[in-house]
């Protein structure tokens, strides 16, 4: 784990699932109490912090299919977030920052390829086999956001659809599987909060959607 004493590796990756859970706790309670599902701005803010510290924790732990998911999720989180109104708010040197700490620190994630191939593809704790099959759930759980924006984008506003809770469900269950196949206790933990959510989210609206069908009667 690059020298970093394993319960520091560990506390940034319990953080982040802090953060992820916060956001989904944050939705869900906003949901119930308008009931119907909802995209509030703390979602996307909490997000970011959350891919921040998960993305740390995917390089400490060398693992290639965590930092996946987190690259390409981190900016439809910013794109939520200029949606919402929030990041014409904050100042450029915020803005910069945001914007090019991933990048940077994939450029030096990078910087000597053939150790970071060595780390991520050929690491001896994590087989390929095993490795492709947690990053096709990372892709799952990250295809749920680019879905996301394509219908938010078509809506002009930030909003969560159904779809996006299916392909959470989905991709949630295969990144749980991952972590027990890893002892990942970040992993799993992070991941089996969010099934209830997902699961009410879908319940949600459903019945938002029939109540709208029986008022247009």
């Amino acid at each position: 784990m690059h020298g970093v004493p394993h319960w520091i590796v560990y506390a940034i990756g319990f953080a982040a699932q802090f953060f992820f859970a916060g956001r989904t706790l944050f939705q869900w309670l906003d949901s119930e109490r308008k009931k119907e599902v909802t995209s509030p701005a703390a979602y996307w803010g909490l997000s970011v912090i959350a891919a921040y510290l998960m993305f740390v924790y995917g390089v400490l732990r060398d693992d290639f299919s965590i930092i996946l998911g987190q690259f390409i999720s981190y900016y439809v989180y910013l794109w939520n977030l200029n949606a919402k109104g929030i990041w014409q708010r904050m100042g450029k040197l915020l803005q910069v920052i945001l914007v090019l700490t991933p990048i940077a620190a994939t450029v030096i994630l990078l910087k000597d390829a053939s150790v970071f191939a060595r780390n991520m593809f050929h690491n001896d704790q994590v087989p390929l086999w095993l490795l492709l099959f947690g990053s096709a759930g990372q892709i799952i759980f990250t295809l749920r956001f680019i879905v996301q924006w394509f219908y938010s984008r078509q809506k002009h506003e930030s909003v969560l659809p159904r779809v996006f809770w299916v392909i959470s469900l989905i991709g949630s269950g295969v990144i749980v599987a991952y972590g027990i196949f890893r002892k990942d206790p970040v992993l799993i933990l992070g991941q089996s909060f969010g099934f209830v959510a997902y699961i009410r989210n879908l319940m949600i609206g459903f019945k938002n959607t029939s109540r709208n069908e029986q008022d247009t009667k």
